[in-house]
């Protein structure tokens, strides 16, 4: 005998559907009536479509290209100017295509976010594509092949690239470009690390290394690991600025440890302030940059930090916060994003580290204990709870916790969101020489 289908049926699904909307509508009520203003999205139009006539959507087209044109050719220039002068390690006698010409194809490829080298010669190869090209760019006759970019990526010299990516960011930076999405007058910038590739065979000796498996399967994996940082801006704007490779040589050899995030935080930090001397800067990090090594190197830096704080990092601080926190209490409701946060903070923190706590920091904590309501997929409302916590560079008050903390340290998100287009979302696979060491490497780049 066959068990029941414990499968709803269809009527089951649309009552279900039914009392979701209703105790959805119900939790619409409760908030209104508690003050709350819905800021519902712009839905997208359910209509057909606006245009009349051929004529219309033509001159439509046209409009929304001219504005992209203009901010291509506001742009542009400057940056094709600095590719002009990068040395081309191409034979003279086998160059078909101009660096330039070469260099913006590969801009194209990872505008359009093309996944393989196949799929970029059998888009951008299309007549109508170069067509429309040509209306920008007057002076391209034909598209490389793919490959072509490959082998120049290979073998040129990186270093050109990036500063000719951060001249570009300079002059956002100059123009004011960003000026509306600024933390307390400072630039948010989140630094975090990612894998980029991870295999059996040991095909470049800079690379990192790792037991996987377990009793009878374990075996060495190797992988690419790379330190990037970015500007991450609470409306959801992301720049890449730098990269750091971590490499095995770069480790420890004494204590047998190999390359890391915090060594490779060193390095990028101080590149980061070599090229942006004067820059103001809010580092947005992760739990693993809670240390005092880390901090120190921030202020001396003359940058501000918010750092998240586990529960279990920095036992010292925790202690103090929660003996001063009633002493002194300081606390702010807000309701952000429908949700209801109660902010908590203590200033003044000191930190000892180092050898026999010789070091000491002013650290400034601060809690937010958030609960919301939703209908979950049983169409009961339900209260969901969270809580964060971090550490601060400026003191904490009632004017600036929700920038500092809303607005500015829970956007490191943006940069795992990259990561996550790479990897899952549409990427370019090219291989890349290692800026220090000139190691080829099949790097994800987006």
């Amino acid at each position: 005998m066959s068990k029941p289908c414990r499968r709803p049926a269809r009527a089951e699904i649309r009552e279900q559907r039914r009392q979701k909307k209703r105790q959805e509508k119900i939790l619409r009520t409760q908030r209104c009536a508690g003050g709350a203003r819905p800021r519902p999205p712009e839905p997208l139009p359910n209509g057909c479509s606006t245009f009349a006539t051929i004529d219309e959507e033509r001159a439509a087209r046209e409009d929304a290209v001219s504005k992209q044109a203009r901010l291509l050719r506001q742009e542009l220039p400057a940056l094709l100017k600095q590719l002009e002068r990068i040395p081309d390690p191409r034979a003279p006698r086998k160059r078909r295509h101009k660096l330039t010409v070469l260099l913006l194809y590969g801009l194209l490829m990872f505008v359009f976010q093309f996944a393989s080298r196949r799929e970029t010669n059998r888009e951008m190869t299309r007549p109508q594509f170069l067509a429309n090209l040509q209306l920008l760019f007057p002076e391209i006759d034909a598209l490389p092949h793919a490959d072509t970019l490959y082998r120049l990526l290979r073998d040129i010299d990186l270093t050109h690239l990036e500063l000719a990516h951060i001249d570009l960011v300079r002059r956002l930076i100059r123009g004011k470009s960003f000026r509306r999405h600024l933390i307390n007058h400072c630039h948010p910038i989140a630094i975090d690390g990612s894998q980029k590739l991870a295999g059996d065979t040991l095909w470049a000796e800079e690379l990192l290394q790792r037991s996987v498996g377990k009793d009878e399967t374990r075996h060495t994996q190797y992988f690419v690991y790379v330190l990037e940082a970015s500007l991450v801006f609470h409306n959801g704007l992301v720049i890449p600025l730098l990269s750091e490779f971590l490499e095995h040589a770069l480790g420890d050899s004494e204590a047998w440890k190999q390359d890391c995030e915090l060594r490779g935080f060193e390095r990028l930090s101080e590149r980061l302030k070599r090229l942006f001397p004067r820059l103001p800067i809010l580092l947005v990090l992760d739990g693993l940059y809670a240390n005092g090594p880390v901090m120190q190197r921030c202020l001396r830096a003359g940058w501000q930090f918010m750092i998240v704080l586990r529960d279990k990092d920095l036992p010292s601080v925790w202690e103090e916060f929660h003996a001063l926190l009633p002493r002194q209490p300081q606390t702010r409701q807000y309701e952000w994003r429908k949700r209801q946060q109660r902010f908590s903070w203590v200033n003044d923190i000191e930190y000892a580290f180092g050898a026999n706590g010789r070091c000491r920091l002013k650290l400034h904590v601060v809690v937010c204990d958030e609960h919301w309501q939703e209908v979950d997929q049983q169409a009961a409302i339900v209260t969901e709870t969270a809580r964060h916590a971090w550490l601060s560079s400026q003191p904490l008050s009632r004017e600036n916790v929700h920038e500092r903390c809303n607005l500015g340290a829970r956007h490191r998100w943006g940069i795992e969101a990259g990561f996550l287009v790479e990897k899952h979302q549409g990427s370019t696979t090219t291989s890349m020489p290692l800026p220090s060491t000139g190691m080829r490497c099949a790097a994800t780049i987006s």
